[in-house]
């Protein structure tokens, strides 16, 4: 698994089948590439991310391989893509399994196409590393004529820069220079190879200049660490009058608040006292009507009235009559004042 964690999407870390390359060089997947879709910058290097870009083929290949070897190691449902009976051999051409009937019918009339069918078990002995390798090895490229999709390609067109069967190159006098297709595959990994090492070259200097402006960032961070630590002693004064200032303003306030606090609990416990009542005359008033008997009626009735005409007598305290304590509104002119 850790040899493998370059196939994942480099902004969310996860598995994609749709993996794109883009002009930065850095893959990415197309949700990532949708979260980013005003900006349309890439996540990993800020460069601005063009409208077209090119589909690993690479990742998303290793990807279904490396599915099919965890299929086989794990040993399970493997079975022959043809009559479903036990696997026993796969093709890395056809991306196939087969089972020994079918296998034996599958050499007879596919070896000539270079069709390697390897055994299971020796597939899976091996590891993920040797699984691509020959996968790698056994891989052919396709002629760019659909009609001739079935031949094999070993020819190269510059002027064209396409693979050519030998019917192509023959048949189209338009081809023309040719070159081995394997020379020609070669002298294009070793063109990316000393691109590669140009690049290497050239690193140094982008790195002189990430390591000075590493310095300059540095050198700032510690002016502003200067500043802040200036901005602190300075306050730190400032507080000092304020907190002197304060305790006399909480001094001044305390007083108050403990009077008011011992008149707003007396109100609300007469409050509290005037709804349960309420409540209490509610509820017997509804139980009486459910369960009441004529003479209970008549007998209680006269007392359980002049306790509700009480009630009714009772009037609640209105916004207005609540008036700021004295002393508060001193407290504001002087929070002013600071």
């Amino acid at each position: 698994e850790d040899d493998f964690q370059f196939l994942l999407c480099e902004g969310c870390r996860q598995e994609s089948p749709h993996l794109k390359l883009l002009t930065c060089l850095h893959t990415l997947c197309l949700g990532c590439l949708g979260k980013d879709e005003p900006v349309r910058q890439c996540p990993m290097c800020c460069t601005a991310i063009p409208q077209a870009n090119m589909d690993n083929l690479l990742f998303t290949n290793l990807q279904a391989r490396l599915r099919v070897y965890k299929q086989i190691v794990g040993g399970l449902d493997l079975f022959c893509d043809n009559c479903r009976k036990s696997g026993e051999f796969w093709c890395s051409e056809c991306f196939e399994f087969l089972c020994t009937k079918c296998f034996e019918a599958h050499q007879r009339y596919l070896r000539w196409e270079s069709h390697r069918a390897k055994r299971v078990m020796d597939i899976r002995a091996g590891s993920a590393k040797d699984f691509l390798e020959g996968i790698r090895r056994s891989g052919s490229l396709s002629c760019s004529n659909p009609d001739h999709k079935s031949q094999p390609v070993s020819i190269y067109c510059q002027r064209c820069e396409k693979a050519l069967c030998c019917s192509c190159a023959l048949l189209d006098n338009q081809h023309a220079p040719f070159r081995d297709i394997r020379s020609e595959t070669q002298r294009r990994q070793e063109e990316l190879s000393s691109m590669e090492r140009e690049l290497r070259r050239r690193r140094s200097g982008f790195e002189a200049t990430y390591a000075s402006l590493q310095g300059e960032a540095a050198r700032l961070e510690e002016a502003q660490r200067e500043m802040r630590e200036l901005i602190r002693q300075r306050v730190e004064q400032l507080v000092r009058l304020i907190r002197r200032e304060e305790e006399e303003l909480v001094g001044l306030v305390e007083a108050r608040q403990e009077q008011g606090r011992r008149e707003l609990a007396r109100e609300l416990r007469h409050v509290e006292g005037v709804l349960r009542r309420m409540e209490a005359g509610g509820r017997l008033v509804e139980k009486m009507s459910l369960y009441a008997t004529e003479q209970e009626v008549m007998d209680m009735q006269p007392f359980i009235k002049g306790s509700l005409q009480e009630l009714q007598r009772l009037q609640p305290l209105r916004a207005g009559d609540q008036v700021e304590p004295g002393p508060f509104a001193e407290c504001r002119a002087r929070l002013q004042a600071l």
